[in-house]
């Protein structure tokens, strides 16, 4: 058999610009833990207010995924990437010009739109153009792009700190600038050549298949993803929930919500509060944020090195039972008020620890465990869960923290890993090396 060789600078090319996506998604993710000293201030946020600030991009992400599985299914994943930029453009500027607290958190419900339907067609589009032995690296591009948008923006929130009260509105306006790049980017990018051979644009589709690998993996990816299709129509109603599809639907559902409910994201999103609470003045307060973002860079890299090679599994289950001995560090940390230099090494551990696991293998997961025929419906429902359930974690922190101290939700996330741990093992199926065709003729 020939041997199939690929464009190896072509595919990094396109899974980068995709994922620049992911970057805006760590933008909108991260600036909130920057400004919300500044927003304390400027709105006057309890904590009932300050966690559906917070909250209120995830409520907009939910509405994204909604808009971005009908537009990927109806017009192609690339016409939802360009609808994504346009919008994150424009809520960034909204937020940065707010006057009231109302339009604030409208603007910012907005940029969860933009943010939710980059984070669902981003790392189905790379899993989608991507040959199997590197789509897990690929994916994980996405989560790389997202972890250097953190960085990024904390680094600016840390240097624009001094720029007086409203040095938040430059925090959020500067969101304008890569969105225009991703947009420009999205242009250049070919349609998913699976989702046109679903609207039958067979010669296309052989043609992007061409210039992503030699003329015989296009010629044996071609025969795969036909032979997926039909099996597709020929399954009982092709529906999202028969019996052979939630055996792929559920797990996804529960990935999504435990890479959530796991809890890191309240030490993403709430550094500033946490740090505060053992004393922390504002400027270690953002130079914590700084800390994050290059260790959170650092470890996602190594998950990209790994993931092709150590698999799925093992990096989850290892993330898992790290977070929650962590977890319990940290709470017992927090509660005898240790000094911020001593938790800030096992926050650190922690970032880590879900760098290097439930933050990039989740998306990998989820852009790979669904059959084509009903992938952007399917990924949709789970990045919804994924959504839903980080408002909940966000949402409910301030007021958790009110009632039983900083330290007092740690332990609840401590057991969440447990379970987490526990499904992972008994319910995941390592993925590495399979096509997706070939995980999904596991549920037909």
């Amino acid at each position: 058999m020939t041997e199939h060789r690929f464009n190896n600078s072509y595919i990094i090319a396109i899974s980068f610009i995709s994922a620049l996506g992911g970057y805006l998604f760590g933008f909108d993710f991260a600036v909130i833990s920057g400004a919300l000293p500044f927003l304390r201030t400027t709105f006057g946020l309890t904590p009932w207010w300050e966690g559906f600030l917070t909250g209120s991009l995830a409520l907009g992400c939910i509405v994204g995924c909604l808009i971005a599985g009908a537009l990927a299914d109806r017009y192609g994943r690339r016409p939802g990437l360009m609808t994504a930029a346009v919008i994150f453009a424009l809520s960034s500027v909204g937020m940065a010009f707010s006057n009231s607290l109302t339009d604030f958190i409208a603007m910012r419900f907005a940029a969860g739109i933009g943010v939710g339907m980059a984070s669902m067609l981003s790392p189905m589009y790379i899993a989608e153009i991507s040959p199997a032995a590197v789509r897990g690296r690929n994916v994980a591009i996405n989560q790389l792009t997202i972890v250097i948008g953190i960085l990024i923006t904390n680094l600016v929130n840390y240097l624009l700190a001094d720029n007086g009260p409203d040095a938040w509105r430059w925090m959020f306006g500067l969101g304008a600038v890569p969105s225009l790049f991703f947009l420009l980017g999205v242009i250049w990018l070919p349609e998913s050549p699976r989702w046109l051979m679903q609207v039958n644009q067979n010669e296309k589709a052989i043609r992007v298949l061409s210039k992503i690998g030699n003329p015989n993996f296009a010629e044996h990816t071609v025969v795969d993803i036909k032979r997926s299709l039909q099996g597709a129509l020929q399954s009982t109603g092709a529906s999202v929930w028969s019996a052979g599809m939630r055996k792929a639907i559920i797990p996804g559902i529960l990935l999504a919500v435990f890479q959530q409910f796991c809890g890191i994201n309240v030490v993403f999103n709430y550094t500033s509060t946490i740090f505060e609470s053992v004393g922390a003045n504002l400027n270690q307060q953002l130079f914590e944020t700084v800390s994050i973002g290059v260790v959170n860079l650092v470890f996602t890299i190594i998950a990209m090195w790994q993931v092709d090679k150590l698999g799925r599994k093992p990096l989850m289950l290892a993330g898992a039972a790290g977070l929650s001995v962590i977890y319990i560090v940290l709470a017992l940390l927090l509660k005898n008020q240790a000094a911020a230099g001593l938790l800030s090494v096992f926050v650190l551990i922690a970032i880590a620890l879900y760098a290097t696991s439930l933050a990039p293998v989740t998306w990998v997961l989820i852009a790979e465990i669904f059959p084509n025929h009903i992938r952007a419906r399917a990924t949709t429902i789970a990045v919804v869960a994924l959504w839903a359930a980080y408002f909940v974690l966000v949402f409910t922190f301030p007021i958790l923290a009110q009632q039983l101290g900083a330290y007092g939700p740690f332990y609840m996330y401590a057991g969440i890993c447990v379970l987490g741990f526990l499904f992972v093992r008994t319910r995941i199926t390592e993925t590495k090396g399979k096509t997706l065709e070939e995980i999904s003729g596991g549920f037909h």
